[in-house]
């Protein structure tokens, strides 16, 4: 079809293309979300529990939210960093954020900004630092309960 000496391409009927099955496994299950999300919830009960009976002090609970947040923080410093070719954040200062109570904040920050999810050496480090943390934590109440 010729329209004023300029060709028209009719557009060619749609095909439904196949659908493949994914050989990846659902972000949730990879990114650990079925274990993190739990994990975080208990960790919270924990903490008002350890408040509210005045095993731990009172701004143990208040700081826990600005310590996540600074380790989102960094996470999105680095990821900003690592675009504009400037200084990144040492690995040692997320995973530090992480064991300092920033895990669930470095989670989130790995997650929304997709930073540090494909290194497996991280990702083992992160999980250590989680696990570190929460024995910690662990052991302090342990040695604050009657009998401990």
């Amino acid at each position: 079809m010729r329209t004023q000496g300029k060709r028209t391409r009719e557009k060619a009927p749609s095909r439904d293309r196949p659908h493949r099955a994914s050989t990846h496994r659902p972000a949730a299950l990879s990114s650990g979300a079925w274990l993190i999300l739990p994990l975080m919830a208990g960790y919270a009960a924990v903490l008002v529990w350890a408040v509210w009976t005045q095993k731990l002090p009172w701004w143990v609970l208040a700081l826990s939210p600005v310590v996540n947040l600074l380790a989102f923080f960094a996470y999105w410093q680095d990821k900003y960093a690592a675009g504009r070719g400037g200084w990144r954040t040492p690995e040692d200062t997320l995973h530090f954020w992480s064991l300092a109570g920033g895990w669930g904040g470095a989670w989130f920050a790995q997650q929304v900004l997709r930073h540090k999810t494909s290194k497996l050496s991280f990702r083992q480090v992160y999980w250590f630092t989680v696990a570190a943390h929460c024995a910690g934590l662990g052991y302090w109440l342990h040695l604050h309960l009657p009998g401990g």
